[in-house]
């Protein structure tokens, strides 16, 4: 068994422990011990319970980009590349789930995720071709937070097969993050657009998306 494939097991075995008994009573110990894995080895690569949570989002990464030669315009292209991770989510659905539940009552494990979060799509935002770098790139990554959060909220709501709203919540929220400026409007991904939204700019959007002003519509 490679690297990935021990890692894989364990972010499994944990999840599905999420799912059955919520996140607070899953350890490390506990997943590695449910999917037959070597505690010594389990311990070196998940040093904290939380690096249960950091594997999968690097995992959702790795499935992300593993395609580098996306086409079409930027706007398409970062479609493509959050639905790709959240296809990896959509597997850990119901432990996810429970992890979703317990942020609002672990404001460290919710600030640790967020910095991770932000890392994922900065390598999104480079893939699809969108500037990330200086003071505008950090803007534009923390738009994208703005709409992989918004995302993330509706399909923890989604029950539906195909993730029918999910994907129409993305569809918004992108829409939306355009018209802040978030990518250029053509398929040239060099070109970057005028007047860019600023940081407050930002923040209404992201306090647009948690107050409802864009919801998915329901089947």
């Amino acid at each position: 068994m490679d690297n990935d494939d021990f890692d894989t097991a364990l972010v499994s075995a944990a999840l599905t422990l999420a799912q059955d008994r919520g996140w607070s009573s899953v350890t490390v110990l506990a997943a590695a011990r449910e999917a037959g894995l070597p505690l010594p080895e389990a311990r070196r690569r998940f040093p904290l319970k939380a690096s249960i949570l950091l594997r999968l989002g690097r995992l959702a990464d790795d499935v992300a980009l593993a395609d580098d030669m996306l086409c079409g315009a930027v706007r398409e292209r970062l479609f493509d590349l959050l639905m790709r991770r959240l296809d990896v989510f959509q597997q850990y659905r119901g432990g996810l789930q429970s992890v979703l539940r317990t942020l609002p009552m672990d404001p460290a494990l919710t600030l640790l995720l967020g910095g991770a979060t932000v890392e994922s799509m900065r390598w999104m935002a480079d893939a699809a071709g969108v500037n990330a770098n200086g003071v505008l790139g950090f803007v534009r990554v923390n738009m994208l937070v703005a709409v992989w959060t918004h995302t993330l909220r509706v399909w923890e709501k989604d029950e539906s097969p195909d993730m029918g709203s999910t994907m129409a919540a993305m569809d918004q929220a992108l829409d939306k993050a355009g018209r802040f400026g978030l990518f250029p409007t053509g398929t040239d991904a060099d070109t970057q657009p005028d007047g860019l939204a600023d940081l407050d700019d930002v923040a209404d959007m992201d306090a647009g998306f948690t107050q409802g002003t864009i919801s998915a519509p329901r089947d």
